[in-house]
């Protein structure tokens, strides 16, 4: 007997139910939970200041979970590099924005970190990098399945 296929369901993934494929709901999705984890990152380390004294501790448990954040378009379309692509660069454009937004109340913000170009494009490199992977490795088992069945074929023609 098959069991029925079980999808993980995110956070507030209901929501997004009648966008009209997963490359909408994925990327507004990460969008959303990067923008979130951005601001709550921001607003920790500027209006906590008991959180002072852990601040290395703090920025890295921040940056750890930015990453696994990011990785949901890679997991979700590692088989399909232009919708990884795609839902990547759309969570990471809507983060981007909330970036800029977050420097227009936070003046140092840009100064300590990256300019929202070096932050689009840090985003985009690994979307980038990680969609050519996907694709490559895509390419690599469509050879190895190519192959495998041009030997089965000529063992059966063999006598």
């Amino acid at each position: 007997m098959l069991s029925p296929k079980i999808e993980a369901r995110l956070p507030g993934q209901r929501w997004f139910h009648r966008l009209p494929n997963a490359v909408l709901r994925i990327g507004v999705l990460t969008g959303i939970y990067l923008s979130i984890l951005m601001i709550a990152a921001v607003l920790l380390a500027n209006r906590v200041p008991a959180l002072e004294s852990f601040a290395n501790i703090r920025n890295w448990a921040g940056r750890i979970i930015f990453a696994l954040v990011m990785l949901l378009p890679i997991l979700k379309f590692i088989r399909s590099g232009p919708r990884l692509i795609m839902a990547g660069m759309l969570g990471w454009s809507l983060a981007t924005i909330t970036y800029l937004g977050l420097g227009l109340f936070f003046e140092s913000l840009f100064n300590r970190l990256r300019t929202p170009s070096q932050f689009f494009t840090l985003g985009a490199m690994v979307y980038g990098i990680a969609a050519v992977v996907s694709w490559v490795a895509s390419l690599v088992l469509a050879a190895r399945e190519h192959h495998l069945h041009s030997v089965a074929a000529a063992r059966r023609h063999t006598p």
